[in-house]
């Protein structure tokens, strides 16, 4: 190498799979520490047995084949990833191949040293096979393979969410007396993260309960678990007995008492992870899946008024909640907050025939050794690692020691002090005091200390000035008072998605804003939308004149003002709805399949369009237009249409897509809407050529119909997922609510234009055509976005909230403050939010509830 730059690292003298593993860690650290997502595109693509090209290093496979060090690599992939690190170090490419020998032949002395049987030949490179080398499964269940992708791909970006890399501080855990599951002796089993997976294996039955005080890493070993089991399933390696189990981590706080469990446990298959109604409810029934049911203590307000009566409801549910045969407990997981299960046990309620085990405090060596790992001799905060050893090994060590017990207290100490904080300050310990009051004094102060140290290590890389810390603890108040009033929003209501006491859903939290105001001011400006959009099609329709409406109403000019009044009505009221949907995941599909998609598209819509001209020419008789324009508009119309269709449902297919049932069940009101304007649409020409009573129905109904049909089909492609998406950012739904308005808007003015043109100049008419579109799609299509935008401007006018808030969410995630959980933000943990959560009082209340009524 030039510049005496070390060689790559050597796998021959790996002892063993985790010595394999371990120089591939290497190798990718002497690369210069490239990005998955780097590697995926270096590392090229190959052909699946059912003919799919597929990469060969997707970022979840990449993830955990690094993290597992029970297994040998599978060579297809060991060739990718060597390959891929060496094009991103520079490595010169005519010494490639003479590595990747050397590469092959230590992992096959390991191979053979493992299994001294014939090796079965490797598969051919144009094959993907599995990444680890372990028997596949022999039947395949799309759904099930899906979901698990899709469920790995969520726990992994939880992970370093929570954690901002792969180091955690070491989590253990003790099995309690009278747990009611058997644990089958396991000589390797061991009590701490990594043989979570294990334990639960040996469970008979597989229901586990796990207890901890705040902080002490419930959700982090959770979210283990969950790797530990679904890795089986994306590498290839099957489930351990056989049968497909995939586990499904779910927020307790999401769930409605009295919903049945497992018909919520569907629903949440559908909306966090993209699975068609039918297929979800087939994995639940078919006990496919396993709910690992996170933060039990979450449901019920703190401090509790009398039981906590939402979390014995849910434990009711998960007590009848049985095994395929139904003699038998179901699996499941559930994890609780210690001071809640011991109020759970004093109510007689619990989860039976459950193993039950508690998290322990972290030790002072455990301590110790992670600061170790994390300040190492010659850190810059090597100095303050000795002085933390030094006070918890002096007199206020058994203080200083309760203070941080727990990974998340460690974490706020260590924050503090890395962004420069005195740790002999910090971890005080007033003189007399007890040593639980002095460690909740230092708790306090570790949590007042950690919004300015994570602002001050996350500065805002490419967007301007850095944020203040009083400015962003400000912001982040007025989010947790948010989710507060969301805990208390009508209980007993069908409450929308994400309206829940932890999820921070952009396009709920207008009420910040004052709820009775900005549901006001966004009814108001959509009623304004919807009447431009009217009279935009009143004029560009030229069918009546001002002049025409002074001798009063004949049936035809009442039909038309009743149809353009009946759209106003609807679009306004659906402003006025107290929380307007925004939903559908983020299809990344290739440029490919989505032209393919959007000519086949054009080329049905253009046929279809044909047909609907040459029928308006049939019931206009021909007194309007010609057989030429009945044929070129209709073209035309239809080919905008099904172009925009096609292009924007394409690659949506096998179990992501959404039937019409569904579609029409989602949103019936705004078919309506649909349907009213489509046969305004079909009425202008009818009534220029004078037709009849018979074929003025016809076409109005025909059009209505026409309408609807479009307004259904436009929901199943621009609503639900694909076979081919990612999981949806939280602001994926409220990015797409726009565009999804202006595409509404602007099909329904090519149409409007084409009308237009009857009785216009191509001037006139592409004029009123664009503005009616655009009022159109900001009045009917656009409403989410639209009271977001609303609700944000009137916080923001107030203080209450950041311009950018977007852009601020994001950069919070990156501080550490927030986290990302699925579609929704969270805040880094339960105790931040609640110690920002601004005392009740009664100033907010009117602007708190007036959004809720």
């Amino acid at each position: 190498m030039s510049d005496g730059r070390p060689g790559p690292p050597d796998p021959t003298g790996a002892a063993g799979a985790a010595d394999f593993v371990g120089a591939l860690v290497r190798l990718r650290r002497w690369a210069g520490e490239p990005p998955l997502s780097r590697l995926r595109a270096l590392g090229g693509e190959v052909v699946t047995p059912d003919g799919d090209t597929v990469d060969a290093l997707p970022k979840s496979t990449t993830s955990h084949v690094l993290r597992q060090t029970g297994r040998l690599p599978r060579w297809d992939f060991v060739k990718a990833f060597v390959t891929a690190c060496l094009r991103y170090g520079d490595h010169p490419a005519e010494l490639i191949p003479a590595e990747l020998e050397r590469w092959r032949a230590a992992r096959g002395a390991l191979a053979e040293a493992d299994d001294p049987a014939p090796a079965p030949p490797e598969p051919s490179p144009h094959v993907a096979g599995p990444d680890v080398e372990s028997p596949a499964p022999a039947r395949r269940d799309p759904a099930v393979e899906l979901l698990a992708r899709r469920v790995a791909r969520e726990e992994d970006r939880a992970r370093r969410g929570l954690l901002g890399g792969y180091s955690i501080a070491p989590l253990s855990f003790e099995p309690l007396a009278g747990s009611g599951a058997r644990q089958e002796a396991d000589p390797e089993a061991a009590d701490d993260l990594r043989s979570i997976g294990r334990f639960f294996g040996g469970l008979d039955p597989r229901r586990l309960l796990v207890v901890g005080e705040s902080g002490a890493g419930k959700t982090m070993l959770a979210i283990e678990l969950v790797l530990q089991l679904v890795e089986p399933l994306i590498t290839g390696g099957g489930p351990p007995a056989g049968r497909p189990l995939v586990p499904v981590r779910l927020n307790a706080a999401r769930w409605t008492p009295g919903r049945p469990f497992e018909r919520w446990l569907a629903e949440q298959l559908v909306d966090d992870f993209g699975l068609a109604g039918r297929e979800a409810a087939r994995l639940v029934e078919d006990r496919l899946v396993l709910p690992v049911v996170d933060g039990l203590d979450e449901l019920d307000p703190e401090p509790a008024a009398g039981q906590p009566g939402r979390a014995i409801g849910l434990l009711n549910e998960l007590n009848r909640y049985s095994d395929l045969s139904g003699r038998r407990p179901g699996a499941v997981v559930v994890t609780c907050r210690a001071d809640r299960y011991a109020e759970l046990s004093q109510a007689r309620a619990g989860l039976r025939d459950a193993a039950l085990i508690r998290l322990r405090h972290l030790t002072v060596e455990q301590i110790g050794a992670y600061l170790r790992a994390r300040w190492p001799d010659g850190h810059p905060c090597g100095q303050d690692r000795v002085a933390i050893e030094k006070v918890l090994s002096g007199p206020p060590g058994t203080a200083v020691h309760l203070a941080l017990a727990t990974p998340w207290r460690l974490l706020l100490a260590v924050t503090a002090v890395e962004s420069g904080a005195d740790p002999a300050e910090l971890l005080r310990a007033d003189p007399g005091a007890e040593a639980a009051d002095a460690a909740a004094r230092m708790a306090h102060r570790m949590l007042e200390a950690y919004v300015p140290a994570a602002t001050e290590l996350a500065p805002r890389a490419g967007h301007g000035a850095g944020y203040r810390p009083e400015s962003v603890r400000t912001w982040l108040v007025h989010l947790a008072d948010q989710l507060r009033r969301q805990a208390a929003w009508a209980p007993g209501r069908d409450r929308p998605p994400g309206l829940t006491a932890i999820d921070i859903v952009p396009h709920l939290l207008w009420p910040i804003g004052g709820g009775r105001l900005v549901r006001a001011l966004h009814g108001l400006c959509c009623a304004v939308f919807a009447a431009v959009a009217m009279l935009a099609f009143w004029a560009g329709s030229a069918v009546d004149g001002p002049g025409d409406l002074r001798d009063g109403l004949d049936a035809q000019e009442g039909l038309t003002l009743a149809l353009m009044a009946g759209w106003v009505a609807i679009a306004t009221g659906l402003a006025l709805s107290p929380w307007p949907a925004a939903a559908g995941g983020r299809a990344d599909v290739p440029r490919r399949r989505r032209l393919a998609g959007g000519l086949l598209g054009a080329a049905a819509g253009c046929a279809a369009g044909v047909l609907g001209g040459l029928a308006g020419l049939a019931l206009t008789g021909g007194e309007v237009f010609g057989p030429g324009f009945a044929a070129a508009a209709g073209a035309a119309g239809g080919l905008a249409f099904g172009a925009v269709i096609g292009l924007t449902a394409a690659g949506r297919r096998g179990a992501g897509r959404m039937t019409v049932s569904e579609a029409v069940r989602a949103e019936p009101v705004t078919l309506l809407g649909f349907g009213l304007c489509g046969a305004l649409t079909g009425l202008p020409p009818l009534r220029l050529a004078g037709a009849g009573p018979m074929p003025l129905t016809l076409g109005v109904v025909g059009a209505f119909a026409l309408a609807v049909a479009l307004g259904v089909v436009f929901r199943i492609a621009t609503g639900g997922w694909s076979m081919d998406a990612e999981l949806a950012h939280p602001r994926e739904a409220l990015r797409r609510n726009p565009l999804i308005g202006v595409a509404f808007g602007l099909t329904g003015g090519v149409a409007a234009f084409l009308v237009f043109l009857m009785n216009r100049g191509v001037p006139g008419a592409l004029a009123c055509a664009l503005v009616g579109g655009v009022a159109f799609g900001l009045a009917f299509g656009a409403t989410a976005w639209s009271r977001a935008m609303i609700g944000l401007a009137v916080a923001v006018s107030r203080g209450l909230l950041p311009l950018r808030l977007w852009t601020f969410l994001d950069w919070a995630c990156e501080a550490r403050l927030l986290r990302v959980s699925g579609a929704t933000y969270q805040f880094r943990h339960r105790e931040l939010q609640d110690f920002l959560t601004p005392p009740e009082n009664g100033t907010g209340d009117a602007r708190d509830t007036a959004g809720h009524a």
